[in-house]
C-alpha cells in the first residue's frame, strides 16, 4: 500500500528560523495571533485596524470577483462601523468580532455576524450577497474557503455555547472570543471539532465512492463517520467501512486531515484503505447512503475535469467534491499512485 504521510520536513520547512532574523514570518503571525488571543487589550486595538468578513445568520457575504467567480467580502473596521451606524445598529455590536487569523502582511482578521440586520439592507450598502457556506464552498478558491469556514464554525460555538453545561448560568468570552468562561463556577471552554474519518477505499484499479440524498445532482464522494468514543481512527475506518457498504477492509493509511464546518465543525481525518478485490460485492446500508459504486481510473479521471456541477437536464455525469475539499485531495492522491505505478515509478 502506498505511503500516504506527507514528509515532514515538507512541513517544518516554512517554519524554520532565517539566519538573519530571530524568527521566521510563519512563526511572527502566529505568535502576534497568540498574544491577541491572551490580551484583551491588544486584541482590541488591533480590531480598530483589522480585516472583517461579514456574516449573516451564519452565511458569508461574498462579493463577485472577475471571470465570474466570487471572493469573501473584506472591510476595514471604519467600513463596518459606517454599515452600522447606516442601518441604525448600535457600533458595540463590533465588540462582537471574533478573531480568525492574521494576514502574510500581519493583519489581523475577525468576524462578524449581522444577523440581527436587515440582509437585504446589508448587501446593497456593501454590494454583495450573503450565500450559505456550502454553496459557497462551491464558489470560493481553495485557500479562502478554510478562512470562511473557521469564521463561520467559530461564530456558530458562541451563538450555542452562552451557558455553562455544568451550572446553567452565562459565560461570558475574551475579547478574541478564543473562549468562554462561566461566570459562576469560572470553568472556561474551548471551541471543539468532532472527529470524522473519511476513508476512499479501493481494490486495485478501481474506488468506491458513495452518495448521501442532501448530496448535489450525480456527486459521488469518500465514505465518511463520525469516530465512536474509544476508538482508534483504523477502527473507525473498518467500522464505518462494514456499516456503511458491508466490506472489511485489511490495510488502512493516514493521508492529511482537515477542518470541515458540517454538520457542526468536524476534524476530518482523511485515510486510504484497500480491500480484496476478490471480495468487492457491495452490501450497501441505505439508511447511511443513497448510493455507493465501484468507479474506474478512467472514470474519476474523467470526474476530476468536471469543473462545475451539472444544471437540471444536463446529461448525468460524475460530479466530485470541490478542490478544497480533502475528499477531493484523497480521490486525485488514489489517481496520481495509479498512473505512477503504471509508468513504473
Amino acid at each position: 500500500m502506498i505511503a500516504m504521510f506527507r514528509p515532514l520536513k515538507i512541513l517544518l520547512s516554512a517554519t524554520r528560523c532565517h539566519p538573519t532574523r530571530c524568527c521566521s514570518d510563519f512563526v511572527s503571525r502566529m505568535r502576534y495571533v497568540n498574544r491577541l488571543k491572551e490580551d484583551d487589550v491588544a486584541c482590541a486595538a488591533a480590531l480598530q485596524n483589522a480585516h472583517i468578513f461579514l456574516f449573516h445568520r451564519l452565511s458569508p457575504l461574498l462579493k463577485r470577483a472577475e471571470h465570474g467567480t466570487f471572493r469573501p467580502a473584506v472591510l476595514t473596521c471604519s467600513d463596518v462601523q459606517l454599515i452600522l451606524e447606516r442601518l441604525g445598529s448600535d457600533r458595540i455590536l463590533l465588540k462582537e468580532s471574533v478573531l480568525i487569523g492574521c494576514s502574510e502582511q500581519n493583519q489581523a482578521q475577525f468576524c462578524l455576524d449581522v444577523g440581527d440586520l436587515d440582509q437585504a439592507a446589508v448587501e446593497e450598502v456593501c454590494e454583495g450577497s450573503f450565500i450559505d457556506l456550502r454553496k459557497s464552498f462551491l464558489l470560493l478558491t481553495g485557500s479562502e474557503a478554510p478562512l470562511v469556514a473557521k469564521g463561520q464554525a467559530l461564530l456558530r460555538w458562541h451563538q450555542t455555547s452562552g451557558f455553562c453545561s455544568a451550572t446553567g448560568q452565562p459565560t461570558h468570552r475574551n475579547q478574541a472570543g478564543s473562549w468562554r468562561v462561566c461566570s459562576s463556577s469560572g470553568i472556561i471552554y474551548y471551541p471543539k471539532m468532532s472527529p470524522v474519518v473519511i476513508v476512499l477505499v479501493s481494490a486495485g484499479k478501481r474506488c468506491l465512492l458513495g452518495r448521501q440524498s442532501s448530496f448535489p445532482r450525480g456527486m459521488f464522494s469518500a465514505l465518511a463517520g463520525f469516530c465512536d468514543m474509544g476508538e482508534s481512527l483504523e477502527e473507525t475506518v473498518c467500522r464505518e467501512v462494514a456499516e456503511e457498504v458491508g466490506l472489511e477492509v485489511h490495510s488502512v493509511s493516514y493521508s492529511s486531515s482537515q477542518h470541515w464546518p458540517f454538520p457542526h465543525s468536524s476534524f476530518m481525518l482523511g485515510c486510504h484503505a484497500s480491500v480484496n478485490p476478490a471480495y468487492t460485492q457491495l452490501n450497501v446500508d441505505h439508511s447511511e447512503l443513497e448510493d455507493a459504486r465501484w468507479f474506474s481510473l478512467e472514470e474519476v479521471n474523467l470526474a476530476l475535469q468536471v469543473k462545475t456541477p451539472p444544471k437540471r437536464g444536463d446529461p448525468q455525469v460524475l460530479w466530485l467534491p470541490p478542490k478544497h475539499a480533502i475528499a477531493n485531495r484523497l480521490i486525485t492522491e488514489w489517481t496520481d499512485h495509479q498512473r505512477r505505478s503504471e509508468e513504473g515509478e
